[in-house]
């Protein structure tokens, strides 16, 4: 019996939502779901097209990046999903793109700006935006560096993982996480959406206000927290 089926099966069925929803094009993306009692995530193999994926082709990687199960390589941000995991005890996904909208700002290096109530509606701060790696860190091991770079940057502004469960790596990328794949996988379409509507906000108008104070905090209670009335 393959004890790391159900983790095989999330990753899998996630990874292929990308497509489906237009974050990826080719191969440029990945997703992987972690089980922390075995201390193990499943991640899709590298380069390998979306259409060719099945459960079984999933890899099997441990938090120290050593591939434990599966016989294609795994992609090539595993060492940063690994760092990720081994130091946010409460994410069960990460979700890693080039989705066009999100990307172009990674490569602005600018924190997409809280304009809206969409974007109130899922954090409650200016998306961050990594500043991009030193040197020394891209000569050394760059995938791991990537995973350290992400949480400095959550460190260095204030920001929990929990709260802010979305970044952007300066000059690269988007990477999203979550409790679960759902969640994770969620949050990477929710950050192309917002990305996409603050470029068109400042396309309109290159000086929009951010959203007030006031209507930032009740779009985010409204959804979350134990006085959210939204939904079913």
């Amino acid at each position: 019996m393959d004890t790391y089926l159900e983790i095989k099966n999330k990753a899998y069925e996630a990874n292929m939502q990308l497509p489906e929803l237009g974050l990826v094009l080719f191969t440029f993306g990945n997703v992987s779901v972690a089980d922390h009692s075995k201390q193990v995530f499943a991640i899709k193999p590298s380069g390998v097209p979306y259409k060719d994926l099945s459960p079984q082709k999933m890899v099997i990687v441990d938090f120290e990046g050593n591939t434990l199960s599966g016989d294609l390589r795994p992609s090539s941000d595993t060492k940063t999903h690994a760092v990720l995991y081994k130091n946010w005890a409460n994410i069960g996904a990460i979700v890693h793109t080039h989705s066009m909208y999100a990307t172009a700002w990674a490569q602005t290096q600018l924190d997409i700006p809280i304009f809206g109530t969409t974007h109130a509606d899922h954090i409650t701060c200016d998306i961050p935006c990594a500043a991009p790696m030193s040197d020394d860190m891209i000569a050394g091991d760059y995938e791991y560096e990537t995973g350290y770079q992400i949480i400095n940057c959550l460190t260095q502004k204030g920001y929990s993982y929990q709260d802010v469960e979305m970044i952007l790596v300066g000059n690269h990328a988007p990477f999203t996480w979550g409790a679960t794949a759902h969640k994770a996988v969620y949050n990477s379409a929710v950050l192309e959406n917002i990305a996409q509507m603050a470029y068109l906000t400042q396309q309109i108008r290159n000086d929009a206000p951010k959203l007030k104070e006031a209507l930032i905090k009740k779009h985010f209670e409204r959804k979350h927290g134990p006085l959210s009335y939204y939904g079913q």
